[in-house]
């Protein structure tokens, strides 16, 4: 099977964008309408979720239908009712004998302060990204929920970089496929895990006397932490940050090893993020496996971290500048 470097890739998974790109925000839909054994793990600090307790183990719901990646803050959860409501009209959902009910689980990142705050995913544009989807290479970079990602922010929102959202696959052998696609706008810098290099994050700032920064480029957001100037500025930095995706593999496994390939596909994002998991960040990670190939849920796991890592590569080199901000790209 020849592999196109998507989540599409993985059999029975659809993708599909809507956005805004006046107010630089939007949503991108991980359908499977055929169900899929969901898990999803949480590691930063400040979340915003939709139907997680769902995924865990010891809980009724086995199968999900879909999950949202969407901008718009707490705000944009709205948009996981037009999800809910497209599959509805097509009969799926889980059957409780009165009505079918779609499990459409979400997460959320803060893009308000780039764009337009008063303008966030809604139902009609989950909606329209259920129309949107297709098994095709999904678009990347400022489209979707990553219309209004950036990444770099310890020195605050204008020193920050345009990111955006990203996918990758890799075929891991015995006919399984592991794919992921990861919206980035994470408080840290984005690395490259080859050589350490940053890749977009925060940039320098020289103004008369006062220099921040490691390079002319980028300050280096650890580096800059270590300073006092780092520690008095990450006050006001924001909670404006959190990397949120899916993983996804045609590997037949349970809802426990789901919830744990979810685990261990944040490994992921220690490898591309410096740093990462921050109490300013809400990353969120979802697993959906559609059964098709008994697999052993190590190796997945091991390279679901692999694809979690090349997605967010994707990400912020697929970004174009928006918002005053500049991109990798660029």
């Amino acid at each position: 099977m020849e592999l196109h470097n998507a989540i599409t890739d993985v059999p029975g998974i659809r993708v599909g964008h809507a956005q805004n790109l006046d107010a630089l925000t939007g949503c991108t839909v991980v359908l499977c309408e055929s169900g899929a054994v969901g898990g999803v793990d949480q590691r930063g600090g400040a979340p915003g979720t939709r139907e997680t307790d769902a995924l865990r183990p010891m809980h009724l719901v086995d199968q999900v239908h879909g999950v949202l990646l969407t901008g718009g803050s707490a705000f944009g959860l709205d948009a996981a009712s037009g999800v809910m409501r497209y599959l509805e009209e097509r009969g799926v959902g889980f059957n409780t004998g009165v009505a079918k009910v779609p499990i459409v689980p979400a997460a959320v990142l803060f893009d308000l302060a780039i764009g337009r705050a008063d303008i966030r995913p809604d139902a009609a544009m989950g909606y329209e990204a259920c129309q949107n989807a297709s098994n095709a290479v999904p678009a990347q970079g400022n489209v979707g929920a990553g219309t209004g990602a950036t990444v770099g922010k310890v020195l605050g929102p204008k020193q920050a970089m345009k990111s955006g959202i990203g996918t990758a696959s890799m075929d891991i052998g015995g006919g399984i496929i592991v794919g992921a696609i990861v919206a980035v706008n994470a408080f840290g810098d984005v690395v490259d895990p080859e050589n350490q290099h940053i890749i977009a994050g925060a940039r320098s700032v020289s103004s008369g006397p006062i220099k921040i920064g490691a390079t002319e480029s980028f300050a280096d957001t650890l580096q800059t932490m270590k300073t006092l100037v780092g520690r008095v500025v990450l006050d006001f930095a924001g909670r404006q940050n959190t990397v949120i995706g899916v993983v996804a593999t045609n590997a037949r496994l349970s809802k426990e090893e789901v919830n744990k390939v979810a685990q261990m596909a944040h490994n992921g994002l220690a490898l591309s993020l410096r740093p990462a998991h921050t109490m300013m960040d809400g990353d969120t990670i979802f697993a959906l496996a559609t059964g098709q190939r008994k697999a052993d849920v190590n190796i997945v796991g091991a390279f679901a971290a692999q694809v979690t890592a090349q997605a967010i590569i994707q990400a912020v080199k697929a970004a174009q500048p928006a918002g005053g901000l500049p991109a990798a790209s660029a």
